[in-house]
């Protein structure tokens, strides 16, 4: 009897890993399938990524474009400020190269301080804005009675 159910053990044990392994072991028109749609989603990344170059490069031309344009502009109100007004209100309005208002021949202003993001105290003693006491009126002990 012993021998009979390790043998109808086995028999279940093989069969089990039978069905086990049929449902793990990989279908090869599911891998194909699996592999034509990694190469496809592969074929749509990269024309994505080369529309998006597309995209920015033609997006530099034309910020290019406009830039050149813009300086063509401003160099044609400059020369006729300069035509048309006279010396002293021509040179206020406009000066007469683009490179003064594009930031190639500004001067330089030593005195210029970057701007304080706190108010600056007039003198050493004063309680800054971050004190305890900044705004309150300060009371002697003699009126803290009347409180």
């Amino acid at each position: 009897m012993l021998w009979l159910t390790a043998f109808g053990c086995l028999a279940v044990g093989i069969a089990v890993g039978f069905v086990l392994a049929g449902r793990t072991t990989s279908n090869p028109e599911k891998i194909n399938d699996l592999e034509q749609q990694l190469q496809e989603l592969q074929r749509s990344h990269a024309r994505y990524r080369e529309e998006v170059s597309e995209h920015f490069s033609m997006t530099a031309e034309l910020v290019q474009q406009m830039t050149d344009s813009y300086k063509d502009v401003y160099q044609h109100l400059a020369t006729g400020a300069q035509d048309l007004c006279s010396g002293e209100v021509a040179s206020k309005l406009l000066p007469a190269s683009s490179e003064g208002v594009f930031g190639l021949a500004l001067p330089i202003d030593n005195d210029l301080q970057a701007p304080k993001d706190y108010a600056p105290r007039k003198n050493p003693n004063q309680s800054g804005a971050l004190a305890e006491d900044f705004g309150l009126e300060k009371f002697k002990e003699s009126d803290k009675d009347y409180l």
